[in-house]
């Protein structure tokens, strides 16, 4: 499911492998995040975005009937065991929650999220 203003959609074919469709869908909002919608630290960094003005595309990998193959490939395109949630800003990987708490911690999120132009201030 793809969760954009408000509202889930269905997040459409993209393709037939999951690596093609991560890239489609990463590249067609300024800020996508690939969650499960049990997940806790899902629901932070979606709060973190949200708290910051930002409105990211959200697609819940659990509510969709390719989700876990998609997770499969998130995690072989991380390299580690947690797939999510992984965040893209402006098409470009920026990782799991660790990695855009860093970037929030260390000052370089607001820029990327500039560029990207998901934040106008």
């Amino acid at each position: 499911m793809h969760y954009q203003g408000g509202s889930y959609t269905a997040m459409g074919n993209g393709g037939s492998d999951p690596m093609e469709r991560l890239a489609k869908l990463a590249s067609e909002s300024a800020v996508v995040i690939f969650s499960v919608s049990s997940c806790c630290m899902c629901h932070a960094v979606k709060r973190l975005f949200c708290g910051m003005g930002v409105n990211p595309a959200v697609y819940e990998l659990d509510q969709d009937p390719r989700g876990e193959e998609m997770e499969r490939a998130l995690t072989r395109l991380l390299g580690n065991s947690q797939a999510v949630p992984v965040v893209f800003i402006g098409g470009k990987l920026i990782g799991s929650m660790d990695r855009v708490m860093a970037s929030h911690i260390n000052g370089t999120l607001v820029p990327l999220l500039k560029e990207a132009g998901a934040l106008w201030l």
